[in-house]
């Protein structure tokens, strides 16, 4: 175990052999995190902090902004919410899974990924002495290099805006009951 020592969005763990997956924690505003998920065309996004989740299917032509308890219905990537804890899976072996109540959210792959990926978290290859390997292929025991290494973004650059959802009325509603600072239910 050891504390991430960067402000930026880091790379955690990724198929390099054959693309089947990303998880990247990305660095949000005032301090929190989200994570991103990337299976079979499809992204999540989850902010654990937040509670919440967003999912983007890029096999549509336009982009899908969704609630993840309404499943893309061509959607290769299971989903499953609880009131504190949400799970993402593929049907080929990788499932991320967090738990809000505890602020803590594991990568699980199956042997298919043996060897095949790389990040922060290693690369899942049952060898002690290489977990700590950069994208170069080289080694390091420094944390700071090691964490540094897997960034994927500069920092100093302004983070890219993501293309908001079309708000419909339901969402107008809620959001004026549930969000705005003078309700009586916020």
């Amino acid at each position: 175990m050891y504390d991430l020592a960067s402000k930026c969005s880091v790379l955690l763990a990724k198929d390099f052999v054959h693309s089947a997956f990303t998880v990247i924690l990305n660095e949000e505003t005032r301090n929190s995190r989200s994570l991103y998920v990337e299976m079979n065309q499809t992204v999540i996004t989850i902010y654990p902090r937040l509670k919440i989740s967003k999912m983007y299917n890029f096999s549509f032509t336009e982009e899908n902004c969704q609630v993840l308890d309404q499943s893309l219905e061509n959607s290769t990537m299971n989903s499953r919410q609880g009131i504190n804890k949400i799970e993402v899976s593929d049907q080929k072996g990788v499932s991320v899974s967090c738990d809000f109540q505890y602020d803590l959210c594991t990568v699980t792959l199956a042997g298919w990924h043996h060897g095949v990926s790389a990040g922060l978290f290693g690369t899942n290859d049952n060898e002690a002495g290489n977990e700590w390997m950069v994208p170069n292929g080289s080694f390091t025991d420094n944390v700071k290099e090691f964490t540094q290494s897997w960034q994927v973004n500069k920092c100093s650059l302004v983070q890219k805006k993501e293309k908001p959802c079309p708000i419909t009325a339901k969402q107008n509603i809620c959001k004026a009951f549930f969000e705005e600072p003078h309700s009586l239910l916020r």
